[in-house]
């Protein structure tokens, strides 16, 4: 993707590629603006429809994954209408949305600042790998406004208690304390960030392409319900509907064969 403030790079693996999707405004810090946030939805969706993509990472040139909003869009939307900041604030809404209903697994890799939206996006992924010296914060109420569009996908990870701290302190959160909290999964040096994502997507693409959206769709449908008889219905229908497909059929089939199944074999 040249002339853009994205980089787009495909490594091979089992059955297909992951695809690296590089914030490229080193500069600033991969901080967003309108550009970016329209770049990456349109990113994120072209790529969830791809059939040769098996994973995607979202990772930040420079010293930053992302330090959140750049200062002059910022300053444009202070300047702005109510409602056209509502329409400004729904395009960020729909590039998490874009983010987190990709149909590929996806991993955040993060070193350095991941800041407001920054870690907005950190938390729209499926999986989240930091460095030792990452460093998150939601510090919007700092700049007089709150982390409204990131909210959701930051109080999927860190639940509302948890929020309610950070959300009005805007502190900074090391990537130790990140860990604890539910927003890293896996923290190591700088260094090793590429190969601890490595083993990720080599676990990853052992699954089926379409399980592996079928089991992310079915966190978002059962998560938080109660354990009623709706609920019970659902999760039936689910794997019902699941067991019914070729992929399914080819999975079943590889083990009581002992074989690797055809999404392991081809590549």
């Amino acid at each position: 993707m040249s002339d853009t403030t994205l980089t787009i790079e495909e490594r091979p693996v089992t059955g297909g590629v992951a695809t690296w999707v590089w914030m490229n405004r080193p500069e600033v810090h991969n901080a967003f603006n309108a550009q970016v946030i329209a770049e990456l939805t349109e990113a994120f969706q072209a790529l969830s429809q791809t059939e040769r993509v098996r994973v995607v990472i979202l990772a930040g040139r420079g010293k930053s994954f992302s330090a959140g909003a750049d200062l002059d869009w910022m300053k444009a939307a202070g300047a702005a209408s109510e409602a056209e900041n509502r329409e400004d604030a729904m395009r960020l809404a729909e590039m998490l949305a874009a983010i987190a209903t990709c149909r590929k697994p996806t991993i955040a890799r993060v070193h350095g600042a991941a800041l407001g939206g920054g870690m907005g996006l950190a938390c729209a992924c499926d999986i989240c790998v930091a460095s030792e010296r990452a460093q998150f914060g939601t510090t919007e109420v700092r700049f007089g406004i709150i982390p409204s569009a990131i909210s959701p996908y930051v109080l999927r990870a860190i639940g509302p208690r948890q929020a309610l701290r950070y959300f009005q302190t805007g502190e900074r959160i090391p990537a130790a304390r990140a860990l604890a909290l539910g927003i890293a999964h896996e923290v190591a040096p700088e260094t090793e960030l590429d190969s601890v994502i490595d083993g990720l997507i080599a676990e990853l693409v052992k699954g089926g392409p379409n399980a592996l959206w079928e089991a992310k769709s079915l966190v978002a449908a059962v998560a938080h319900q109660p354990i009623d008889a709706a609920l019970r219905a659902e999760t039936a229908a689910r794997i019902a509907r699941v067991r019914a497909t070729p992929e399914a059929r080819e999975g079943l089939a590889a083990f009581l064969e002992k074989r690797p199944a055809r999404w392991i074999a081809e590549s």
